[in-house]
């Protein structure tokens, strides 16, 4: 049997899910575009998708509920200036798709100097950084249910603490085509997975909660016998640990982040603010700030869409764009925003690969990947033993971040209390205060530690959720300021 190039596989795959069911073929693409064009816009493009979804909860020891969907349809888009007009179908047909392409076109005046035809196809570069298949299909239903069985064992066999078990399966399987009026066509077939793991442990009337799991760009087949260990003791070891936390102390001191999911904080806090949407427009606390110092020597985030089989990578964007490796602060200096189409056009920049929307509902914008910190040259032994006194989080909840002044507040939910360098005891009801900008020129040492998150990550800006990923390794930040409960 002879393989196609991944490229084109994929392009099969989205014709023959997208257009081939609909009695459409590239020619209709064109002159859907080439309705729009007839009108002074600055862009154009059409986003169709197919996105199929499973899931499947554990509770009480029973599998209670499980769920499957499926949902396609088509949004079509005309850009001009900093004007966006938008409509959208669940009919993926000819009417419908014209019919928005002269309805999206309005945004401008018609130019009877236009020409009616969309220069020649070309396929978009892309990457082949995960396998295209199915992965509601990797297992059958007995073995899902199973899977889930299997955790709930394991968790309850793990301490005779743990009084109650959730479990969550989820499976994604989504297919996108892109077409812009330039002739750029794109497609991507994403598979998305992800298990996760919640208990309850009670100890002399005190019960406390602890989560775990992962997933990502891959088949269910990942979860393996070492995997679903690994997550049950995140869960259980979180679990228990809080049954021992006392009330976290309150002021000025210096805070140690761990690696691996802590990374939350800086996509949060720091990332969002890199989004070149709240640039352009001046509302970020980055603005105009390219080439300055922005953190302390030794920082360098980086947003990259090219790690294989993460949760926030993308073989190509929701605009037709390769994902890329973005340097975004190096050594300390702000190097660039990540951008999407119609921003990088207003800014005079290239698109970075970062244009995404939740569905084909939604518009792009500017949006995380996977957001983390490179790695330093201290070892987190030797960070932590520089501690006089202070806060090491190693695990966070929700937060909130005002981009327009950098403002945070994050809650920890596993957290110690450090002194002469040394693990005293958990504290609970820990918040970190802070300013994202301010935060990172007070970080004074970096750890040789970067690990990425286990693949549990969901960002939300202006109502739409995507799949994002995040890292660092164990940082010392001086000066922070802990809301406590003591």
């Amino acid at each position: 049997m002879i393989s196609r190039e991944p490229t084109l596989e994929r392009l099969a795959t989205a014709q023959r899910y997208l257009l081939e069911p609909f009695g459409l073929d590239e020619s209709h693409l064109r002159r859907a575009l080439a309705e729009i064009t007839t009108h002074r816009v600055d862009d154009a493009d059409l986003y169709f998708q197919y996105t199929r979804s499973e899931g499947w909860s554990l509770e009480e020891g029973i599998v209670k509920t499980g769920s499957f969907s499926i949902d396609q349809g088509v949004g079509v888009r005309a850009v001009t200036g900093e004007k966006t007009a938008f409509a959208y179908s669940d009919d993926i047909s000819w009417e419908s798709l014209v019919d928005a392409a002269r309805t999206v076109r309005t945004i401008a005046q018609a130019d009877k100097s236009a020409k009616r035809r969309v220069p020649a196809r070309k396929i978009a570069p892309t990457r082949a950084l995960y396998a295209g298949l199915d992965p509601i299909g990797s297992l059958d239903s007995n073995a899902k249910v199973a899977l889930l069985g299997r955790v709930e064992k394991l968790a309850r066999a793990s301490d005779p603490r743990i009084v109650q078990v959730m479990a969550g399966l989820a499976s994604e399987y989504d297919v996108v085509l892109i077409a812009r009026a330039d002739g750029t066509l794109a497609a991507d077939v994403r598979p998305l997975v992800r298990l996760s793991v919640t208990v309850i442990a009670e100890q002399n009337g005190r019960r406390e909660m602890g989560s775990g799991g992962g997933g990502g760009r891959m088949g269910l087949a990942y979860f393996d016998e070492a995997c679903l260990h690994q997550y049950v003791n995140d869960a259980v070891q979180s679990a228990l640990t809080n049954l021992e936390a006392r009330p976290a102390p309150a002021g000025e001191m210096t805070v140690v982040l761990g690696p691996g999911w802590p990374g939350i904080l800086l996509h949060e806090a720091i990332g969002h603010g890199l989004e070149g949407d709240f640039n352009r427009k001046g509302s970020s606390a980055f603005s105009g700030r390219v080439g300055q110092r922005v953190a302390a020597k030794g920082v360098t985030v980086l947003d990259d869409g090219t790690l294989s089989d993460r949760r926030g990578s993308l073989n190509v964007d929701d605009e037709g764009y390769a994902s890329q490796r973005n340097v975004l602060i190096e050594d300390g200096i702000l190097q660039g925003y990540i951008q999407d189409a119609m921003n990088a056009r207003l800014m005079g920049v290239r698109p970075t690969g970062n244009g995404r929307r939740e569905s084909y509902a939604h518009l792009p914008m500017p949006r995380m990947t996977n957001t983390y910190m490179l790695g330093g040259d201290k070892s987190p032994e030797e960070i932590l033993a520089s501690m006089d006194k202070g806060l090491y989080a190693t695990n966070f909840g929700g937060g909130q971040v005002d981009i327009t002044s950098g403002k945070f507040v994050f809650s920890t939910s596993q957290a110690w209390w450090v002194e002469k360098g040394k693990l005293q005891y958990p504290v609970k009801g820990a918040t970190l205060v802070g300013n994202g900008p301010d935060a990172l020129t007070r970080v004074s040492l970096i750890g040789n530690d970067m690990a990425l998150d286990s693949g549990v990550g969901t960002c939300g800006k202006e109502g739409q959720s995507v799949p994002v990923g995040v890292g660092q390794p164990t940082l010392r930040i001086d000066g922070l300021t802990v809301g406590g409960t003591a």
